[in-house]
């Protein structure tokens, strides 16, 4: 709350404070640890730490059944505390350790269920996460060209310089492996691995909007640069194909973490067309709604006896009434029904976007991903809430859980206002975007009709058939991702694998093995075995040998 009303001052004022603490002076050597608080980091802040109270309160219920909940308390905090120095940092330095902390702490959460699914998952995440570390690493390491890592002094200044383009696409990598832009989406629906209070704070709100929030920071370098326009073209198509997969996907968490990545990917095609006030504020938005969404699903699946699986669901309306309620709010905001959380910054964005100067191809990306959106969250609505429980008619569905309940109702009431609150407070000249009727109409239109596709698809009068079997492999392929998990996992590990089987075979098994150590070993135990077999079982042989080596010895006396 002190943040928030601190953001405030800073947002009113314009005020930044950098403030430098030195930790370590040892005669001539200072270690200087740097902090930059603006309206930006205390926003964010204000936000993380809202969600992460109402989350670990949320957990208090959710995870009760749980021995070890107090280390499992423990990770988040640690995960909030990281995610605090990531934001407040202006140096790469203290940033890569925020950011390392986050991989980490991240890891933990993922395989905090100690199964095979769950290792591999948090397997596959740390290691996509670990090229965007590797590539802050390399960005530090160019650093070294200037004077000191705080790139904060320096992306105005050396804006056009080589060095500068080589840290700022170092960092674009580093935030496209966090924030799961589209080569390494794969690791953000497998996250899901993880308890779902970790899903609502980790991989909605915070950790994956790491990578959007450094990109903030650096946006100068993206505008009017090849980078802005390369990242624009992958996150518009990460928009694309997780609406697309999010329609063809029956895990209730499955679902919310794609729609997750399609907002991510909204976020940064926005940022890197310049505005980046619009990504900031789309990122709290959705920050809110998201994390109540995910609140949600929790509560359901706790309720449905640990089931994920979106068809045994039905009927939740009747039996959670005010979970249903929170779902349903949150899902409209996600969608960008009027005047909840998400139409303001989704609004904005996609007229913003009809303003610029961009091409057929971006824009159809932008509103066909939109329509994507609410496509699959009618869907989501049309298979839970309504009809009935497809599940075991022996239920324990009850709506009695307070303390998840509480938790739920804080956030429900930020998804509602957050929206119009932020709109005011980020632009204090409101933005006016002048467009004809029919622009101005385009987004709602294209609102409406992805909402009713959502229901023909899932409509089961009007074709009793699941309409993904009649085009099988097309499905197949867009429900997952464009095959992205296969070619991150299988793609990347199968040619490794082969040549190491070969090499195995052919030098480790064969040949040096043939010519080398065993092979001398086993010579050298049959000659000895021979020898020994020689001497021991035949006195004949072993006098005849004798004499013979006395005549060898005498013939060679005799000669010498």
């Amino acid at each position: 709350m002190t943040c928030f009303c601190l953001s405030l001052n800073f947002l009113l004022n314009d005020m930044v404070y950098f403030i430098e603490w030195e930790v370590v002076s040892l005669h001539s050597i200072s270690i200087v640890m740097t902090f930059l608080f603006d309206w930006m980091s205390l926003l964010f802040m204000s936000f993380v730490l809202m969600i992460a109270s109402l989350v670990i309160f949320y957990s208090k219920e959710y995870m009760s059944s749980d021995i070890n909940i107090n280390r499992f308390i423990m990770l988040v905090l640690m995960f909030v505390l990281s995610m605090m120095l990531l934001i407040i940092s202006p140096n790469l330095v203290s940033i890569l350790l925020g950011w390392d902390g986050l991989g980490l702490v991240s890891y933990c959460l993922v395989i905090y269920f100690q199964n095979v699914k769950s290792y591999n998952a948090g397997m596959l995440t740390a290691l996509s996460n670990r090229i965007g570390d590797v590539a802050l690493l390399l960005a530090i390491a160019w650093m070294l060209n200037y004077g000191s890592w705080n790139y904060v002094f320096y992306l105005e200044v050396m804006q056009n310089e080589f060095e500068m383009l080589m840290i700022g696409s170092l960092v674009m990598l580093a935030a496209m492996t966090k924030s799961a832009q589209i080569p390494f989406s794969s690791w953000l629906p497998a996250a899901m691995a993880a308890p779902t209070p970790v899903s609502a704070l980790v991989h909605s709100s915070t950790l994956v909007t790491a990578g959007v929030y450094l990109l903030i920071r650096f946006n100068i370098l993206l505008a009017n640069s090849w980078m802005g326009q390369f990242l624009l073209l992958l996150s518009g198509l990460t928009m694309f194909m997780a609406g697309l997969g999010a329609n063809f996907e029956f895990d209730l968490k499955k679902i919310i973490a794609l729609s997750t990545l399609s907002q991510l990917g909204l976020m940064m095609s926005i940022l890197s067309m310049g505005f980046y006030k619009l990504a900031m504020f789309h990122l709290l938005t959705h920050a809110l709604f998201k994390a109540l969404l995910f609140m949600c699903a929790g509560a359901i699946i706790h309720n449905m006896n640990n089931s994920q699986d979106i068809r045994l669901m039905g009927g939740l309306s009747i039996h959670m009434p005010l979970t249903s309620a929170c779902f349903n709010v949150s899902n409209l905001a996600l969608c960008g029904m009027p005047f909840l959380a998400g139409f303001y910054s989704k609004d904005m964005i996609l007229e913003v976007v009809m303003i610029s100067n961009i091409n057929m191809f971006s824009f159809f990306l932008y509103f066909f991903s939109t329509g994507l959106t609410v496509c699959y969250s009618f869907r989501l609505v049309f298979y839970s809430m309504t009809s009935d429980l497809n599940c075991s008619s022996l239920n324990m569905l009850n709506d009695e859980g307070w303390v998840m309940l509480r938790g739920m109702l804080g956030l429900l009431f930020m998804s509602i206002i957050g929206g119009s609150m932020l709109n005011w407070l980020i632009f204090p000249t409101p933005y006016m975007i002048c467009l004809p009727l029919y622009m101005k109409l385009l987004t709602l239109f294209v609102c409406i009709t992805g909402g009713l596709t959502g229901y023909m698809i899932s409509l089961s009068n009007l074709y009793s058939i699941n309409k993904s079997f009649k085009f099988y492999n097309f499905t197949n392929y867009l429900g997952s991702m464009w095959f992205m998990p296969y070619i991150s996992t299988y793609g990347i590990i199968f040619f490794p694998l082969s040549y190491g089987q070969v090499v195995s075979k052919s030098f480790d098994q064969g040949w040096s093995e043939y010519f080398g150590g065993q092979h001398l070993y086993q010579k050298l135990m049959n000659y000895s075995q021979f020898l020994f077999l020689m001497h021991n079982n035949n006195l004949k042989i072993y006098l005849m040998l004798f004499v013979v080596w006395i005549l060898i010895l005498f013939s060679f006396l005799m000669f010498l």
